[in-house]
């Protein structure tokens, strides 16, 4: 089987590419300024050195699978400028919504976007890696059918815990009590996972540098209880 046939039978993972239809501004966001921040998997199959994805040295490297709008993505690059930020998402309106804060807070320094999967990214990047890697309000991919489009999985905690440096986090979470069992199920049973909880309220409360995004605002607002599950890399 060729690359290119492999990557047609990869499990789909997301829905839409996009959405309504892009305004001018963003538009042209898109043609300039993605170019300049995106990240591709390495077209000959080899290693991503994260050394060299940004100008200056980063003391750390984040990493954000399907960030929705951008919200998350973009605080945390803003109040953390010595870590270097890789984020992934294939809709392009929420690219477009990234790029917006990426212009108007000059968040090009510290932070590189994949318009795209983020298991070709993950693959790439040397074991031990990321310090810390978020999965927040994913789609929940409700039809039994369709449960092993859940990125949060059999299929994908190896390529996580592989890039996860020893006491790394990983932080999840999610609005869909059907989502959070099915994660929690699985991270908590992980071998190279410790999830952090020690009272209820560990996954009732977010954590104390938390972003809310506007879905998260909206689950809010329609009576959904949001759930914040933190787990820890184990020593090698």
């Amino acid at each position: 089987m060729t690359d290119d046939s492999s990557a047609q039978h990869r499990t789909l993972l997301y829905g839409r590419r996009r959405g309504r239809p892009l305004r001018q501004h963003r538009t042209s966001l898109i043609e300039d300024l993605l170019p300049r921040l995106q990240l591709d998997p390495p077209a000959d199959g080899g290693p991503l050195d994260p050394s060299t994805l940004f100008a200056t040295p980063k003391r750390d490297l984040w990493f954000e699978v399907g960030f929705g709008g951008g919200e998350h993505l973009a605080e945390q690059a803003a109040s953390n400028p010595d870590i270097g930020f890789i984020g992934c998402e294939p809709f392009i309106n929420g690219v477009a919504g990234l790029l917006q804060h990426v212009e108007a807070r000059d968040l090009t320094a510290n932070l590189r976007i994949c318009p795209d999967d983020a298991r070709p990214i993950l693959d790439a990047l040397p074991e031990a890696s990321v310090g810390r890697l978020f999965v927040l309000f994913a789609d929940p991919w409700p039809k039994l059918r369709h449960a092993e489009r859940r990125f949060v999985g059999p299929a994908n905690l190896p390529r996580i815990a592989r890039v996860l440096k020893d006491g790394a986090e990983l932080r999840l979470a999610t609005d869909d009590p059907q989502l959070c069992r099915w994660m929690l199920e699985h991270a908590w049973r992980w071998p190279e996972l410790e999830w952090l909880a020690t009272s209820a309220a560990d996954w009732r409360v977010p954590p104390a540098d938390w972003v809310q995004t506007r879905y998260e605002q909206k689950a809010l607002e329609a009576g959904r209880v949001p759930v914040y599950l933190r787990f820890r890399r184990r020593k090698r």
